[in-house]
């Protein structure tokens, strides 16, 4: 309420005192807060308060002697210019007390004096002829377009000095911009200038007033407490209806909030349907055509944001009215409830404006849409608030339950249906479902009857005990429970919200399919059903917040199914793994006769096998030899006894390692890994200082892994096999024959029988499987020409020491390709006999790179080029074998014949070279450069 003492006193002009009375007695009575009899005036702005009556006691006479009908009020609030000039000079006329004026209220004069001049200079019009339009709603069109774009003070210039005294920021209804502060100053006097109470005429209001201003206790309940105080939503709206209708003199209203749908559609809901205030709790008079009527308009004012002010509905072509409507619907005023953003929250209007004297109906003016604006500005800020704070709650309140499912599924759980049980009841409690169902679709559908095409149901119940719930999971048969809306939603692939059904028991029903993320196919839909409220026994409507929460579980359930799919191939793969690796191990298990013959043997001296010498290949040596001179490698290297391994355990292991290698591939077979581990034992027991640098587990590791480095070799190389896409490739990535050779090393090592290393602790078993790996994967001629730069910068350092792991890893590194490329140390007949299987096989893999890639194979592995042979391994002795052997020498000089035979076979290819093309009679002569390199190489090493 506005203050009826200082601040009304001082809106007075300085020296206009009551008749009778000096200046110091009047300013003493204003200091003592005494309100006299007097009439007061604070402009002509209280003129278009609604609350103003003609028949005031401020007139001796009645204004307007002679008009009786409610015209009359309209017509003078509408012709401001002419009413606020009139009452300006009449304000002159009145006695008032003096007091001093507020330096806040004196510079609003100062600077507005200019104005207020211009208002008493206003022509004053005796007669009551009709004004034109230009001259009409000065104040109520101007003064609403400043009110919407300027801010407060300068709002308030644009009023005389009577108006800004009357607009005080005690005085002040909300204006339009949202910008506008509400002052926090309260009335001193909280008195009702209604009330009947006052000894003192009634004071009058600004136009944008309800007529107690500032002290409005329906605005200053929302400003102060908000909802807190109002109750609910709909407590409010109810509230807001009733007080703009006690305001207005209305005969009836309507509220509607806007309700936003998810394809961005809106449309407006009804709070307070159309009703007559005075029988808010009875019946409705208002028939359905005046419900559509009222709806239309409410439409058009959501539609365009602006107000309608209807003087004469019959009249208005937007709308097509029956006599049946304009009967009870005369006057119409509707206007938007907007936010800050200008966003329409909700849409109010009022019929059929009451004239405060006798009752007949009026119109409503402009002054009473400016009202009625103002009161809705109001009313939008707080339920912008109100849908800000119900927006947190809910993303609080959802985020609450992702959590939690988030939690369900992380962990583990025994089977699927008890997890979606799970993922259920966690958001049961948030939507207030009564019944929670989950369909997962069979995988083969019958087109006979429509409910075969759920495999399983998941069915959940929750039972309200007063502030808490417990759910119950219920087994059903799948013709207890009603498909059909499941049904819809998994053909149509769309959220369906059933606001309300047929059957009584299904008064609120939502269904969500369920995506398979990759296929975007429905895999399962989740039912929501009877949403029970939580302040009566009815049922509620599922809400697009429920909408919401349900499409987040059937995400999670979505990811729950997938997660079981993957779980569930998974374990058919195991499975499949299982077999394979049984089957594999019967096939590539030696039989027992085999392995009893080789137990039973007498193992020849290493001296008689000839497995002492450099010269030593596998290549045309028996297979019963092979496998004898294997398990002297072992007895001979005290490896047996060392680590306890059983005899017939390592008779079994060698004959499967045996069978792992194919026969079918010319040069990587068996014969290929007797001779890389023949070399790998001649160099150990040929350099006392090899078995001093490394530990019996480290020569133990070279051993294995010598005689399983190509294990199922298939005669191509990994670029054959990554540009097939062979499946090594993609288990893999790199180095991918190697991983796999590796791989079946370990299987063969855990093959029932063949556990040779079951003497091992846990530690030393872990540790040895790791130097395994390390050796078999240095076999890949990348990651020998990656590393062979730092062997030899460290071989050419004096007084190494390998005690480092790094050091010794590379020495391993080192030796383990050394073996491997031994065969082109032997002598030359076996060399030149091993070089035809190597090209044997390169040329096969060439071929089948021509035929299946279309591409021209390189040199070494092209057909074409087989007349070439002579001259490629000359190259391959230059660039990738003498650099190793040669640095390998120089650390050990008891491995000096793996250099010399190198040298003589690069020099019986070399002599091949010359005496083919001699044969061939070709023009092009031998490259001297291969002849003056190699003999600078031989003078250096001189």
């Amino acid at each position: 309420m506005p203050c009826l003492h200082s601040e009304a006193l001082e809106s007075m002009e300085p020296g206009s005192v009551s008749p009778g009375a000096s200046p110091d007695a009047g300013a003493e009575s204003m200091r003592r807060g005494i309100v006299n009899d007097s009439p007061m005036v604070q402009g002509t702005g209280w003129f278009f308060s609604p609350l103003w009556s003609p028949r005031s006691r401020l007139h001796s006479r009645k204004f307007g002697d002679g008009t009786t009908s409610y015209q009359e009020d309209a017509w003078l609030d509408d012709h401001s210019d002419f009413t606020r000039a009139y009452f300006l000079r009449r304000t002159s006329a009145v006695s008032c007390p003096q007091t001093e004026m507020s330096p806040l209220l004196s510079s609003f004069q100062r600077r507005s004096s200019d104005h207020s001049e211009a208002l008493m200079k206003a022509p004053y019009r005796r007669n009551s002829s009709p004004l034109r339009s230009s001259d009409l709603n000065v104040l109520t069109l101007t003064d609403r377009r400043l009110a919407s774009n300027l801010s407060v003070p300068e709002w308030m210039d644009h009023f005389g000095p009577d108006d800004k005294e009357s607009h005080s920021p005690c005085s002040l209804c909300l204006p339009r911009c949202s910008r506008f502060q509400f002052s926090p100053c309260q009335p001193r006097a909280p008195v009702c200038p209604c009330s009947s109470s006052l000894p003192h005429p009634p004071q009058f209001f600004p136009p944008t007033s309800c007529g107690h201003g500032d002290g409005c206790p329906w605005m200053m309940g929302l400003l102060g407490e908000g909802l807190s105080c109002m109750g609910s939503l709909a407590e409010l709206c109810q509230g807001t209806v009733i007080h703009v209708g006690e305001l207005l003199g209305a005969e009836g209203g309507s509220l509607s909030l806007v309700r936003k749908h998810c394809g961005g559609r809106s449309s407006l809901e009804d709070v307070i349907a159309l009703t007559s205030l005075g029988h808010l709790n009875e019946g409705n008079p208002y028939s359905q055509a005046h419900l559509e009527l009222v709806k239309g308009i409410m439409g058009c004012v959501m539609a365009t944001a602006s107000p309608i002010n209807l003087r004469d509905a019959s009249e208005d072509p937007r709308f097509n009215l029956a006599n049946d409507q304009t009967s009870k619907i005369r006057t119409v005023l509707s206007v938007p409830i907007s936010n800050h953003r200008g966003e329409v929250l909700g849409v109010l209007l009022m019929i059929n404006k009451r004239n405060s004297c006798d009752g007949s109906r009026s119109v409503f003016t402009n002054v009473d849409e400016k009202v009625l604006s103002n009161h809705m500005d109001v009313l939008g800020t707080v339920l912008d608030n109100v849908q800000l704070y119900e927006g947190a709650r809910q993303e609080a309140k959802r985020s609450k339950a992702l959590i939690e499912m988030a939690q369900v599924l992380s962990k583990e759980h025994h089977s699927l249906e008890v997890m979606l049980s799970k993922m259920a009841a966690t958001i049961m409690p948030f939507t207030h479902a009564q019944y929670c169902t989950i369909f997962i679709p069979s995988e083969q559908t019958s087109d006979t009857e429509e409910k075969t095409l759920f495999s399983r149901v998941i069915h959940l119940e929750c039972e309200e005990l007063g502030s808490t719930c417990q759910i119950y999971r219920r087994e059903h048969n799948l013709r207890n429970i009603d498909p059909s809306y499941a049904l819809r939603t998994l053909s149509s692939m769309e959220t369906l919200n059933m606001s309300k059904s047929s059957d009584e028991l299904k008064r609120s029903l939502i269904c969500c399919p369920v995506r398979n993320e990759r296929s975007e196919n429905v895999i399962a839909v989740c039912q929501l059903m009877n949403k029970q409220s939580r302040d009566s026994d009815e049922m509620e409507v599922f809400n697009r917040y429920d909408e919401r929460l349900l499409e987040d579980l059937a995400v999670y359930c979505g990811l729950a199914l997938q997660y079981a799919q993957a779980v569930q191939i998974t374990e058919e793969r195991r499975a499949s793994i299982e077999v394979t690796q049984e089957v594999l191990a019967y096939h590539i298990t030696a039989a027992e006769q085999e392995i009893q013959a080789l137990q039973e043997a007498t193992i020849p001296s290493a001296e008689l096998l000839n497995i002492l010498d450099f010269h030593f290949s596998g290549f045309g040596v028996p297979e019963d030899t092979t496998t004898q001179s294997t398990i002297r490698m072992f007895l001979d290297l005290n490896l047996v006894q060392d680590f306890n391994i059983d005899y017939k355990s390592l008779c079994q292991w060698v004959l499967t390692v045996k069978r792992g290698y194919r026969n079918n591939v010319p040069y990587h077979n068996w014969h290929h890994a007797v001779s890389t581990a023949q070399s790998m034992f001649a160099m150990l027991m040929a350099t006392d200082q090899l078995q001093t640098i490394f530990s019996r587990l480290e020569i133990l590791a070279l051993m294995i892994a010598t005689l399983n480095h190509d294990v199922d070799h298939r005669g191509v190389n990994n670029s054959f096999i990554e540009r097939t896409h062979q499946p090594l490739a993609q288990l893999y990535g790199h180095s991918s024959l190697e991983n796999h050779h590796y791989n079946l090393c370990v299987f063969i090592l855990n093959n029932t029988g063949s556990q040779i290393l079951s003497g091992l602790s846990a530690e030393e078993h872990k540790a040895l499987l790791h130097l395994i790996k390390r050796a078999i994967l240095a076999t890949d001629l990348t990651v020998y020409m990656e590393r062979r730069k730092e062997f030899f910068s460290l071989a050419n350092k004096s007084g190494v020491s390998w005690k480092s792991e790094k050091q010794r890893d590379l020495l391993r590194s080192m030796l383990m390709t050394a073996s491997d490329l031994s065969a082109i140390t032997k002598p030359w007949p076996e060399q030149k006999r091993i070089a035809s299987l190597v090209a044997m096989e390169f040329f096969a893999q060439g071929d089948k790179e021509r035929e299946e890639f279309k591409i021209k194979p390189i040199d070494i592995m092209n057909r074409e080029n087989s007349t070439r042979l002579p001259y490629m391994q000359v190259e391959y002795i230059d660039e990738v074998c003498y650099p190793l052997y040669k640095t390998v020498s120089r650390l050990f000089d008891s491995c000096s014949p793996l250099l010399n035979g190198c040298k003589k076979n690069r020099e019986n290819w070399l002599q091949l070279a010359d005496e083919q093309e001699k044969e061939n009679n070709e023009n092009i002569s031998t490259d001297p450069s291969l002849h003056e390199d190699f003999k600078g190489e031989t003078q250096t090493d001189q």
